[in-house]
């Protein structure tokens, strides 16, 4: 952070403000602490029958992999309403939400996911501007080495595997940086 957003000011110091336990930006001159906080991704996991609808991505991070519908809550929305307009915005696709199915933290990057169940209400959908094609899979045919994010492909698997054991339930995890891959872990496998 280079000035302060409520005063202009260039004199931002880093450090914990009285009452607080985490290291924070603050205006030297006006005291406005600024708080850094994570950004909520939320979109949909759409149905129609047995097939999930995908979205192949038109931009970056991650041009041309497979996701789900989904991108960052606006101010203002609610979970529902941003993941059914991301839904209509990338797959141009109407749905009906279920309830929320997935919800992983990314603290490494400073994201949450939010993931419902969804349910197409009809096939007329398209690619949206942020979409190079949207296609319906089955799970035999899901792109798993194409996709775009890992929560994606957590949720997929969660997905399947619930529907194997006819109970779906909220998935709350995790995913932490990958360690990385040294001679002896490769070995391992």
């Amino acid at each position: 952070m280079k000035f302060c957003s409520h005063c202009g000011s260039a004199r931002i110091t880093q450090r914990v403000p009285e009452g607080d336990t985490l290291p924070r930006h603050v205006c030297a001159d006006c005291g406005t602490i600024h708080y850094q906080n994570p950004k909520i991704v939320v979109g949909c996991l759409p149905v129609w029958d047995d097939r999930i609808l995908l979205c192949k991505r038109a931009i970056e991070p991650r041009y041309g992999l497979w996701t789900l519908p989904a991108g960052f809550l606006e101010n203002g929305e609610t979970l529902a309403s941003g993941a059914l307009r991301e839904t209509l915005e990338e797959a141009h696709a109407r749905v009906e939400l279920g309830e929320l199915y997935t919800i992983i933290s990314l603290p490494q990057i400073n994201q949450v996911y939010m993931m419902f169940r969804a349910r197409l209400l009809d096939t007329a959908f398209g690619a949206g501007t942020e979409s190079l094609d949207v296609q319906l899979f089955d799970e035999a045919a899901i792109p798993w080495e194409a996709l775009a994010f890992r929560t994606i492909a957590r949720t997929l698997r969660n997905y399947f595997l619930d529907r194997r054991l006819a109970t779906f339930k909220l998935h709350v995890t995790a995913i932490e940086r990958r360690a990385p891959l040294t001679p002896d872990l490769l070995a391992a496998g």
